[in-house]
């Protein structure tokens, strides 16, 4: 189901169409160390996300469900984990009703297929809390193999998204062994191997980045992780309580099964063949508690950052469901109830978020540029930045993006603009991708030079040379040198011209 989804809507912006693009371009420009979005060098997160996405486009190649792949594997994985503990620690039946849960809410069927870093590192930091809770309980000394492999999860959840792969993992048990008397246990772990594995997994690309590019940690850690953390300057302020809503829909109505389980604190007060035992319902609560707490200190919140909370609550609610409902005669209905509404509601958004989006989306521009441009033309953009048009169009030259930014770099706040200069500061020759408006004047005669703004912008009016070429529903489409309008370009001479790999896609606009 999720994979069916995942193959139904258009490429989000700006997210999907930024880390998209990025996994997409690593692997057309062959540089698998520097991330790089639209040529510029792009260190807001570490790679991992954009090495699996250039491996799946170069196996599946680009389209949706190819990018989509990668966060619905590690969702898959997420889900296997959570079946696997709940299992484990309680009963087939709570183990296939928490898989249940999860699979049918909209952290798994949407968050589950939306293309950023977010179900990555969520998927490693629950893996992570898990292994080592499992190498934890195995007796008097932790199990060596299961706590190296939550080194290993560490490792991955730190290329996934840098610094709190390792901190929240961290935190979770470090509270749990405090409250469940185990702390001891932590001196006999495999310190030494397991740090071995973490380096060896983790630290490569860090070290080469860094020595390439001698600002990177500050821009990175401090920059991208630390200030992010603690300032109050970034995108998305939201109130303490955001996190609640936003639980509330990423699992429901599930949740409401989970926060039932808050009175029931001991095993006891569960009957004995679903009880979890103390250390573990423990476990589920630290996990759930101490990450919550920790994204809601900061002033910028999304809703991907609470999904680490996601398979405890899932277990919880298969707890409560367990005591509320199971044994009620109409329980197996209401529950088919449930799983087909949220299964409904998914695909109720997957089938509408198109037509929602479509004015701020430039795919229809992309499939008319990449049937009537050459690889080596230029295209210019000015008025925002269309994430997914170099996606659609699978460009092999980066646009050339206008504004003025001497004054961009003393006006601007968190966005499209700051991505962009802030990365050209670490290569001087992205940074020639950032040109001046009046570049548009000089190139205006000669052919092979595109311009593409959003509707209604006016800017090539007074520009001689410059002509509509396509009108699209958010963008329109010039061409330098020529004489085509709109019309011409829809006709089928207009796209007869194969000039990029994105026009064996067919128009839909």
């Amino acid at each position: 189901m999720l994979l069916v989804l995942a193959s139904l809507r258009p490429i989000a912006i700006p997210d999907e169409g930024r880390y998209g693009e990025i996994g997409r371009w690593m692997l057309v420009s062959g540089d698998w160390l520097t991330p790089r979005l639209n040529g510029i060098p792009f260190f807001h997160k570490p790679p991992y996300l954009y090495w699996l996405e250039a491996i799946s486009v170069a196996t599946f190649g680009v389209n949706e469900l190819a990018l989509r792949l990668v966060p619905a594997l590690h969702a898959g994985l997420m889900l296997t984990a959570l079946y696997w503990a709940a299992r484990t620690l309680s009963t087939e039946v709570i183990a296939r009703r928490a898989a249940l849960m999860l699979g049918t809410s909209l952290t798994f069927l949407i968050g589950g297929q939306y293309i950023n870093h977010d179900m990555l590192v969520a998927t490693w930091i629950g893996l992570a809390i898990w292994c080592f809770a499992f190498a934890f309980m195995a007796g008097d000394r932790p199990n060596a193999w299961l706590a190296r492999l939550g080194f290993v999860a560490c490792a991955l959840g730190m290329l996934s998204k840098g610094l709190i792969g390792i901190a929240l993992p961290g935190l979770v048990i470090f509270i749990w062994l405090i409250w469940t008397h185990q702390f001891k246990k932590i001196w006999h772990l495999p310190w030494l191997s397991g740090l071995a594995l973490f380096a060896i997994i983790a630290l490569p690309w860090f070290v080469l980045a860094q020595q390439t590019y001698p600002d990177f940690f500050n821009y990175m850690f401090v920059g991208q992780q630390l200030n992010r953390y603690t300032a109050t300057v970034f995108n998305n302020p939201q109130p303490w309580w955001f996190y609640l809503l936003a639980l509330t829909l990423l699992l429901f109505p599930w949740l409401f099964f989970a926060l039932g389980q808050v009175r029931r604190v001991t095993a006891m007060t569960l009957a004995s063949d679903v009880a979890l035992a103390e250390p573990w319902w423990k476990l589920c609560w630290v996990w759930v508690l101490a990450i919550w707490v920790f994204f809601s200190i900061p002033n910028s919140k999304l809703v991907g950052y609470i999904l680490p909370v996601i398979p405890p609550l899932a277990l919880l609610a298969s707890l409560g469901w367990q005591r509320v409902m199971a044994q009620r005669a109409s329980a197996r209905k209401v529950f088919l109830a449930i799983v087909v509404i949220n299964i409904g509601i998914a695909l109720g958004i997957v089938l509408s978020v198109g037509n929602v989006t479509r004015t701020g989306r430039s795919q229809d521009v992309a499939q008319v540029f990449a049937c009537a441009a050459a690889p080596t033309d230029t295209l210019y953009v000015s008025d925002g930045f269309p994430y997914d048009l170099p996606l659609y169009a699978q460009t092999v030259k980066p646009m050339v993006v206008l504004g003025d930014w001497p004054a961009l770099r003393q006006q601007v706040g968190d966005g499209w603009h700051r991505e962009l200069f802030e990365g050209a500061d670490f290569d001087a020759k992205a940074a020639q991708l950032l040109q001046p408006m009046d570049v548009l004047a000089q190139v205006a005669q000669t052919p092979g030079h595109w311009y593409a703004g959003r509707s209604g912008h006016q800017i090539t009016t007074n520009l001689p040379g410059w002509t509509l070429f396509y009108q699209g529903a958010g963008w329109d489409l010039f061409r330098s040198g020529g004489t085509a309008d709109a019309s011409a370009a829809k006709s089928p001479e207009a796209t007869q011209h194969k000039g990029l790999p994105g026009c064996k896609n067919k128009r839909q606009e």
